[in-house]
């Protein structure tokens, strides 16, 4: 399979982000085929009448969609859009219709919760032959969606083939820059949603913007410590996967995760705000695994360990606030 110029795009998940992407790929000129498990999605898609259920009031051409996954058999190229803890399951199931040597850009951000294991060593259980690489970075779909500026981190460790995909799907209202580093764009991407929990905590309390900023400050800090912990080059957190996606998501209740702590933080429960949507909010699956790898790895990272207790109501909001602000000062560093 060519990989040089790529026209087939096969996308895998049909909510807000798959379409978006599907939109974009579609605008760089190249053919696009979604798969997903919602056949209302699927028809409305396939009619011209876009994703309301997802991207409501956003025009949306008609795209090839469809519940059967033999519909990514001719791609080129696969987009791996379903959520974190669905993704090892998608692949799975799509597996026999992939090619062996298709790129696989992973597009969910999370740690698997069972396994504690990236989306990238998923990938490669589940689709040993598969190129993979990570798409990553400050993007919510319906900016991507409406055709806003956008730049993002596309992570291949082959940078001929990293560099043959940012040209197959870059445009420009749409920026990807590469990256060989897999680990530190997935790692950016799994803790900022979780760290958009707390920050939206801070939020809903009013506890101001001093407070908004320290928080986002030393939740940076626990990012990068992980991320090299797993073998990440620190200076990709510097970059638009990681602080790049943090500032976004922690700064808007655009952002599920940022909204899902504005309620907590309000004294709604986790279980109540979580059971009346239809979007996955993707650090609430990820905390729990977030808090397990860093303590397997002896990693610090209080911030994210806190919003692990509180989402298992093993503590209050207010009892986590006062452990943080009781801890011992320390070197900044």
């Amino acid at each position: 399979m060519p990989i040089t110029n790529p026209d087939s795009f096969g996308i895998i998940g049909m909510g807000a982000w798959g379409t978006a992407l599907a939109m974009v790929a579609a605008r760089s000129g190249r053919s696009v085929s979604i798969w997903g498990r919602n056949p209302d999605i699927a028809t409305s898609l396939s009619d011209g009448e876009g994703n309301p259920a997802y991207l409501n009031g956003i025009s949306v051409p008609a795209l090839e969609a469809s519940t059967d996954p033999a519909i990514l058999e001719r791609s080129e190229v696969i987009l791996a859009v379903a959520p974190a803890q669905h993704m090892r399951a998608a692949l799975n199931q799509a597996s026999q219709f992939i090619s062996q040597g298709t790129p696989v850009l992973l597009c969910a951000k999370g740690i698997e919760r069972q396994s504690l294991k990236l989306m990238t060593t998923v990938l490669e259980e589940a689709l040993p032959d598969a190129l993979p690489a990570v798409l990553s970075g400050p993007s919510f779909a319906h900016d991507v969606a409406r055709g806003l500026p956008t730049a993002v981190t596309l992570a291949c460790a082959d940078e001929e083939v990293g560099s043959a995909l940012v040209q197959a799907i870059g445009q420009p209202m749409f920026r990807p820059y590469w990256s060989p580093d897999l680990i530190g764009a997935e790692v950016g991407g799994a803790v900022k949603n979780v760290l958009a929990i707390a920050c939206g905590i801070v939020e809903g309390l009013e506890l101001g913007k001093s407070a908004h900023a320290a928080l986002l400050s030393r939740g940076f800090a626990e990012m990068r410590r992980l991320a090299v912990a797993l073998g990440a080059e620190d200076r990709t957190l510097s970059g638009l996967s990681g602080l790049g996606d943090l500032v976004l998501t922690c700064s808007s209740s655009q952002s599920r995760n940022m909204s899902f702590g504005i309620a907590l933080g309000k004294g709604e429960k986790a279980s109540d705000v979580l059971s009346r949507r239809s979007s996955v909010t993707e650090g609430a699956a990820t905390a729990p695994s977030l808090a397990l790898l860093a303590s397997k790895l002896g990693v610090e990272m209080p911030i994210c360990e806190a919003i692990d207790k509180i989402l298992r109501s093993e503590t209050t909001v207010d009892q986590a606030i006062t452990r943080l602000l009781d801890r011992p000062f320390k070197e900044e560093s």
